[in-house]
């Protein structure tokens, strides 16, 4: 029998284990810290007070902490083993607790020799960057790597640092998606914490303000520094073969541009570029990487500028040498390279989607041989090039896909709003009909210059917003003589002066929101109302929207003008007309009229 103040338990024969899981919960929900009193009529052996020792974490003030939630799957666990007498009781997993040599990237040496031969086209940024890093236990100015996805940014950086044998902490801005775990992520690692059951999974700090981070921080890094030179002191005394490691630990911060995304922005990418600044340790070096250039993180707050570091797109050769590597044969992949790298390689330079491409397409090119190991001469590089040039535009199609209706759905939808009303159906499949084969990308950049060259810049905010296009609903109140006019003067002026400019970054701005509305199939009702329903999928964009838009200039239906001197950066125009726009918008089923604003 159990008692717990007035709640009193009956067991005949209490087990050990159910007794101490009974004993935790009931102490945990009476929330008895000190002064528990209980009482059992049977008498405990000595061996199960040496397994109520070992399950009963007790803190420094020998008082039991709450125990960690349990879900249903541990629960029935933990339940069929305590009903068992032949189980035995489990004991937490003693991990060895880590040191500084954990801060270092595994995988073993690697020569500076071998990373320039895994990096083609890379051989200028390794250099600059080994320079930049400087011998060991040199201070150094905060780097910042920069460039598109895919140019093998952080998996040099880290190649780096597995060369030169030197600890670092790093952190990925993408999977640490608040200031919160940011910081928290960094003091882990700083301070050798590893969550694991015995901790509760908990961190080694709980960290929210920026004030606390930068005291806690500092804190860590002058204990990691003073581990790391009491590890270079030993090894010159001791006079071993080890390799040292120095007294630098370097803090890598990736995808710094998502920051920008976060609601704390404006006080984290300040703090994360005054850091330097701040902390005025020589032992530390800071590195930023980014997807984006510093242009777009400068702010009024005065701190040491990075030292910039460009990693321009691959080109064409390097990507053909990316691809090569691993291949069983070389020579029957050069050929099909020969005849399929350069059309997608116009559309993107990212070595992913190029791989993830081309794999499909590679099998395709290889089904007539009933050999692969073999050497293709001239008339085989023939034969398989008639054989896989009818795949090659339905891939390149492929690349860049936003998802739509299957064409089953399709007809079957036409063949309901036809018998709600023939003629309208008829009018739109009139206006739907393209004269020219457009990818489903350039159809939506299209319209988004249009919209950003039609609609005024300051209606962006309401004609986008969460609820998709401007409310046509509202009341309107009947327009007086004088505001006719000067809606008439407007259109006149409007007319003489033509289409307006926009900048890039409205252009993109536009582009992603009518993507993931014409991907959102939340509005099914409305959207089948007007005929123009798309169906989501995963929404990924597999392609660079900037060499589409390049292709879109050079086709003339986007004018580039000169960079602005204000701004700094180029402008463009569409040149479009209503109607053209009306067409690639009824082929997609895009509600162009809800986001066209009309004065």
């Amino acid at each position: 029998m159990i008692r717990f103040g007035a709640i009193t338990i009956e067991c005949a024969n209490p087990n050990p284990t159910l007794f101490v899981h009974s004993l935790s919960f009931f102490s945990s929900l009476l929330n008895v810290r000190s002064g528990l009193c209980f009482s059992c009529d049977s008498a405990l052996k000595t061996t199960e007070v040496k397994d109520l020792q070992l399950l009963t974490y007790m803190d420094k003030d020998e008082s039991p902490q709450i125990a960690r939630r349990m879900t249903r799957s541990s629960a029935s666990a933990s339940s069929s083993a305590s009903t068992s007498n032949n189980v035995p009781v489990a004991k937490v997993n003693s991990l060895e607790p880590l040191t500084v040599n954990d801060l270092l990237v595994g995988g073993g040496t690697v020569s500076l020799d071998d990373i320039i031969s895994s990096f083609p086209g890379r051989n200028n940024q390794i250099l600059e960057l080994v320079r930049l890093l400087g011998p060991l236990n040199s201070p150094m100015l905060p780097l910042f790597v920069y460039g598109g996805s895919s140019a093998g940014k952080t998996s040099i950086i880290l190649q780096l640092f597995r060369h030169l044998n030197r600890p670092l902490v790093y952190s990925s801005c993408r999977t640490c998606h608040n200031q919160r775990i940011l910081f928290e992520s960094i003091l882990n690692q700083l301070l050798l914490h590893r969550k694991s059951a015995a901790n509760g999974y908990s961190n080694a700090k709980r960290c929210e303000r920026p004030s606390d981070f930068v005291n806690f921080l500092r804190e860590a890094l002058t204990n990691v520094i003073n581990n790391l030179k009491e590890k270079s002191d030993k090894l010159v005394s001791n006079k071993t073969i080890e390799k040292e490691i120095g007294n630098m630990i370097y803090l890598v911060f990736d995808n710094l541009q998502l920051v920008k995304q976060w609601d704390k922005s404006s006080t984290v990418l300040p703090l994360l570029f005054n850091l330097y600044d701040m902390l005025k340790m020589p032992e530390v070096g800071l590195i930023f990487i980014s997807g984006t250039s510093p242009d777009t993180f400068y702010s009024n707050m005065g701190y040491v500028e990075p030292i910039p570091i460009y990693f321009p797109d691959y080109t064409e050769g390097d990507i053909r040498l990316i691809l090569l590597r691993n291949q069983a044969n070389q020579k029957l992949y050069s050929s099909f390279l020969d005849v399929a790298l350069r059309p997608f390689c116009r559309i993107t330079r990212q070595v992913g989607h190029l791989s993830a491409a081309l794999k499909p397409l590679y099998e395709k090119y290889c089904e007539p041989l009933s050999d692969k190991g073999v050497v293709p001469n001239e008339d085989m590089k023939r034969r398989l090039f008639s054989h896989i040039k009818p795949h090659i535009t339905s891939s390149l199609n492929e690349i860049f896909k936003v998802s739509s209706l299957p064409s089953t759905e399709v007809e079957t939808c036409k063949e309901k709003r036809w018998k709600a009303n023939p003629k309208r159906l008829g009018q739109l499949e009139e206006i739907g009909d393209l004269d020219f084969h457009m990818s489903t990308t350039a159809k939506y950049l299209l319209i988004s210059a249009f919209l950003a060259s039609r609609n005024p810049a300051t209606l962006d905010a309401s004609l986008f917003d969460s609820k998709g296009g401007s409310d046509n609903r509202k009341r309107k109140r009947k327009p007086s003589e004088k505001v006719l006019e000067k809606k008439e003067s407007l259109e006149e002026e409007l007319l003489m002066k033509g289409p307006g400019t926009f900048p890039l970054e409205r252009l993109l701005a536009i582009f992603q929101c009518i993507v993931s509305v014409a991907e959102d199939p939340s509005n099914d009702e409305e959207q089948n109302n007007d005929g123009l329903g798309v169906q989501g999928g995963n929404g990924g964009l597999m392609s660079d929207v900037l060499l589409q838009l390049s292709s879109l200039c050079n086709a003339n239906f986007i004018f580039k003008g000169r960079s602005c001197p204000i701004e700094g950066s180029n402008r463009y125009r569409s040149t479009i007309s209503e109607g053209l726009a009306l067409k690639v918008a009824r082929s997609l089923k895009f509600p162009l009229s809800k986001y066209l604003y009309r004065r």
